[in-house]
């Protein structure tokens, strides 16, 4: 099969992480026949510096006529003082409503090997954690109406969050459909005690977990399960949750693994177009020291397979190759300890595409 990838390297480490995830796609076409075309584009940093605005057309239009999409990371320092409508981050928030990506899916994994990294006691943690925080994307108070006013006590600027019935259904689907591929139990993280636009999500929640009878359906709000998260991760395998409460929350998740370069997401659109990245930023400050921990984008490569290709063995290969290599004791620097072998982020792809 053939598939072509727009590529998006992006900013700091964007580029050395991207480049080992290309070895590995390169590693898995070799082994399964398939082909694996990269078209690069530019957003972010690199885009404002290249292109004067920091997404291009061009790489919307590239994006939308490619089988998925890969991701580096953007921003840095260097772009801080642009002002908000023009900082690299502002191409993320673009380029996820131009491609309709409303479904972000991050994983929040603790790999056997680097169990001793949890900040949380063995005894509740154990040695192994496997979360799914499915959170909305495209929609609440990221999205919402903003701008300033005179207010009560003068000037003041406003947010406002609002959801949909539509968007609330299309979430959900994708939330009740992945703990059904899991364990069947989903929670669902809202303000309801507060807030109208959780109300209503809570509301169509309950109505769509009729058609799912096998999921085991809990409502928390969101502040309580910002301390669950803390006092006892392993009650939760799948959460569902809107566009900030999913910001943080699965900020939360990935720091309860211990090291956010491991750590995969996926973003998902109408028939299972995605866009891939690892949740780590861009790390301005190791760039281009063969430093950065390429693994979290190279298992972001896993769920482009499985999530927008539908080829399990494929994914599969990538994931046992990252735990082979992990069991072998090769850590990147991030993820050193005491009696483990440390690499560079070229070796550490060259070990990954060795395994599979």
């Amino acid at each position: 099969m053939e598939f072509n990838l727009a590529v998006i390297k992006g900013d700091g480490i964007g580029p050395e992480v991207t480049a080992e995830a290309v070895k590995v796609l390169n590693k898995i076409g070799e082994k399964y026949s398939h082909t694996f075309k990269f078209a690069y584009v530019r957003a972010g940093g690199d885009a404002i510096d290249n292109c004067g605005e920091c997404l291009p057309k061009e790489t919307v239009q590239l994006c939308k006529n490619s089988d998925s999409v890969i991701l580096g990371a953007v921003g840095g320092p260097k772009w801080d003082n642009l002002p908000g409508d023009q900082r690299p981050e502002k191409a993320l928030l673009g380029i996820r409503e131009s491609l309709g990506l409303y479904a972000n899916l991050r994983p929040a994994i603790i790999h056997k090997a680097l169990s001793d990294a949890c900040p949380i006691k063995k005894e509740i943690i154990g040695d192994s954690l496997d979360i799914m925080v499915v959170r909305e994307l495209t929609g609440g108070i990221y999205f919402g109406e903003r701008g300033y006013r005179e207010g009560k006590y003068g000037n003041e600027a406003y947010d406002t969050e609002s959801y949909s019935e539509m968007e609330i259904r299309r979430i959900g689907k994708i939330a009740f459909e992945t703990a059904m591929a899991r364990n069947k139990k989903l929670a669902s993280i809202d303000k309801a005690n507060v807030l109208e636009s959780s109300r209503l999500w809570r509301k169509i929640i309950t109505e769509m977990s009729k058609d799912y009878p096998e999921v085991e359906v809990t409502h928390m709000y969101v502040d309580n399960a910002a301390m669950q998260l803390v006092r006892n991760p392993k009650q939760f395998d799948v959460i569902v949750t809107s566009n900030m409460f999913g910001d943080i929350l699965s900020d939360e998740a990935s720091q309860i693994t211990g090291s956010i370069g491991m750590l995969p997401s996926a973003s998902l659109g109408e028939n299972s177009f995605g866009m891939y990245e690892p949740i780590h930023g861009s790390a301005p400050d190791i760039a281009g020291k063969n430093m950065a921990n390429p693994i979290a984008t190279i298992l972001s490569m896993a769920m482009m397979l499985r999530y927008t290709f539908n080829l399990e063995e494929e994914a599969s290969a990538i994931e046992n190759a990252v735990t082979k290599v992990l069991d072998m004791g090769y850590r990147t620097p991030d993820i050193v300890s005491e009696g483990t072998k440390e690499v560079g982020t070229r070796q550490m792809g060259d070990l990954i595409v060795e395994a599979i």
